[in-house]
């Protein structure tokens, strides 16, 4: 029979030995951990859309050890429940494996992605189902007027501008590349949804790009596994910059039939970034 002790290294050594719980008191006071920051959330003014909007920011280890200028790359549907974490986790990834230069990473938000992302239509069947539809042109003036001037006023940034954007965003982002070209240097679209509208874009796309200047840009594309309506749209694109293509512009397309809409962000947003922002050279030979 076991006499009943009341030594307390005994029942230290018993609550240890059998995983019981942590004595209480001040010194066993848990853990409650610290923050991990990614980057800063500002709320923005806006004029041009009447109302205040937020955009969130990503700047590289590297920018608070000097005074480098960096390029920064804008997304469309950049907020925190958007795709604002996993597209600088991109550029950070790539910081860290030497696949890409350093970015500055500014997240636009959207909150009306209908009436933020597409232009309007006569056809009363999207006017009902969508009612608020079609003011891409006013979100495209926030970014323009205010999103890019309050970046560049308050980050050290280079001059040099893309935007990237899938699904509705890659919609804007095409639309943006074809209308008013000069507003970026690099569009990335992915998976853009040119279904909108009957295709009205894919169909206005020779016209719109025969007007461009012959400024240096750069277009990647890609879509995933979408049906014929959306692969027929790209496909009118894709003819329209084969049949005349803008001097100045270098352009790729890649389709993915093995990706969905529902995979395909992350995998070609990665591939996009090492295309467009590889090392430079001397970055290479340093490591």
């Amino acid at each position: 029979m076991f006499r009943r002790t009341s030594s307390p290294a005994v029942v230290l050594c018993a609550v240890l030995l059998l995983g019981g719980p942590a004595i209480a008191g001040p010194a066993a006071k848990a853990d409650e951990g610290r923050p991990i920051v990614i980057g800063r959330s500002f709320e923005l003014p806006s004029k041009v859309l009447g109302e205040v909007r937020r955009i969130n920011v990503y700047v590289p280890p590297s920018y608070a050890k000097g005074d480098a200028r960096y390029p920064v790359l804008y997304v469309i549907d950049g907020g925190e429940d958007q795709d604002f974490h996993h597209i600088s986790g991109l550029a950070q990834l790539g910081t860290i494996s030497g696949t890409t230069q350093d970015l500055i990473v500014v997240g636009i938000e959207t909150v009306d992605r209908r009436h933020e992302l597409t232009t309007r239509s006569a056809d009363p069947a999207y006017v009902k189902r969508w009612p608020t539809h079609g003011a891409s042109a006013d979100f495209r003036r926030y970014v323009a007027d205010e999103v890019i001037p309050f970046v560049e006023a308050r980050w050290r940034a280079d001059g040099e501008r893309a935007v990237m954007g899938e699904s509705l965003a890659g919609l804007f982002v095409l639309e943006t590349f074809l209308r008013e070209p000069g507003m970026f240097d690099r569009y990335v679209a992915i998976s853009p949804s040119l279904w909108w509208d009957g295709g009205a874009l894919a169909a206005e796309a020779p016209a719109l790009l025969a007007k461009h200047d012959g400024a240096e840009r750069t277009l990647w594309m890609t879509v995933a596994d979408e049906g014929d309506e959306m692969q027929a749209r790209i496909d009118d694109v894709v003819a329209a910059l084969k049949a005349k293509p803008p001097s100045g512009l270098k352009w790729s397309y890649a389709p993915r039939p093995n990706e969905t809409h529902a995979t395909i962000y992350h995998a070609a947003a990665l591939d996009a970034l090492r295309a467009l922002y590889g090392p430079k050279p001397e970055t290479s030979a340093a490591r």
